[in-house]
């Protein structure tokens, strides 16, 4: 028999127990009620989750699932409490904001409801392809780990749908528009351009460098995206330096009013952000491509057009594309060269 409790609502032997902890904050957790090979009568914990301690207590009580526990509201609820902690910062609030948007369309439905009928019409009715591209990945990835934990036994509806077709990104910073970009750029940028450009590395990689990075003559990177490291010699064969190893001696000769010295940061010393770094650019690209509107010449108006066209991470692959040796290229953005057939 059930001990008293408040688990009158609950199926047999499933027990809930609630205390308040220190902090004054409600505790509640669910327990199944069992016997020892002795005939003592134990509680074993299940989880502070009502779906997930139900579906433990079927497989103890080797009953079927209650229907409410498949849905897809608690796929996205685990995902969010167990997988979106593991990724970086900026990877979290993407997929908090991508969980948001999955409860609109899928929350109330079972899993084994979903179809790929049903992830196609999601992918033709969202907004840019390649953010629907993105979410579909991610719904992929929730559908395989519910296969794991046991929700569906269905296969994985987003595979074989049909991802939307993306055009690869084929923009070469050239020096009129780089030259017109950074000679419109304010204090607070002058350094991130040429540090991203001469670095090779990813946005969110070129703003957290500090000078502690810069050990034993070389600048060293992990990548936040492939967790890769990488050392760049600050000096050449005969002994003189780069020219990031100038343009890092240059940022560190300069005062700043904080102790943790980031690479690229403000005349304050406080860092940038991605969305600060992003506003700013913004400004100074629309000020170079106004400015270049303004000479009326067709040469003039090709140039704004392409400067309304670069965007930050663009230095990137130009700092690629300016490296002859392509082995050398690949190893400064830490990908493979593909060899030749």
């Amino acid at each position: 028999m059930r001990p008293t409790s408040t688990s009158h609502d609950l199926p047999p032997r499933l027990l809930r127990r609630k205390k308040t902890l220190v902090s004054g904050r409600a505790w509640i957790g669910y327990y199944y009620n069992a016997r020892a090979a002795d005939g003592r009568r134990i509680e074993m914990a299940l989880s502070t989750d009502l779906s997930e301690a139900e579906r433990k207590w079927a497989e103890l009580d080797c009953k079927p699932l209650p229907s409410e526990t498949g849905l897809m509201a608690h796929i996205f609820a685990r995902y969010e409490r167990e997988i979106t902690p593991l990724r970086a910062p900026a990877t979290q609030r993407d997929y908090i904001a991508n969980l948001r948007q999955f409860s609109k369309v899928f929350g109330n439905a079972p899993a084994d409801a979903i179809t790929p009928a049903h992830v196609a019409q999601y992918r033709d009715r969202r907004g840019p392809k390649t953010s629907a591209n993105r979410e579909l990945a991610l719904l992929s990835h929730m559908f395989n780990l519910s296969r794991e934990w046991g929700y569906t036994r269905k296969e994985n509806p987003v595979r074989g749908v049909r991802k939307n077709r993306e055009l690869p990104q084929d923009f070469y910073v050239d020096e009129q528009v780089w030259d017109a970009v950074n000679s419109s750029t304010p204090i607070d940028l002058r350094d991130a351009m040429p540090f991203s450009y001469l670095n090779g590395q990813r946005p969110a990689d070129v703003l957290k460098k500090t000078v502690k990075d810069i050990k034993e003559g070389a600048l060293e990177v992990r990548q936040g995206k492939t967790n890769k490291r990488l050392r760049i010699l600050l000096d050449r064969a005969d002994g003189t330096r780069t020219e990031l190893g100038q343009l890092l001696d240059q940022i560190r000769t300069r005062p700043r009013k904080v102790s943790r010295f980031f690479l690229v940061a403000t005349p304050a010393g406080m860092p940038l952000n991605r969305w600060t770094l992003r506003v700013l650019f913004d400004t100074v690209r629309k000020v170079a491509a106004v400015a270049a509107d303004k000479d009326g010449s067709p040469d003039g108006v090709a140039l704004a057009e392409r400067i309304r066209k670069f965007q930050f991470r663009d230095t990137r692959p130009r700092a690629a594309s300016d490296i002859e040796d392509l082995a050398a290229s690949s190893k400064l953005l830490r990908t493979r060269s593909r060899k030749s057939p």
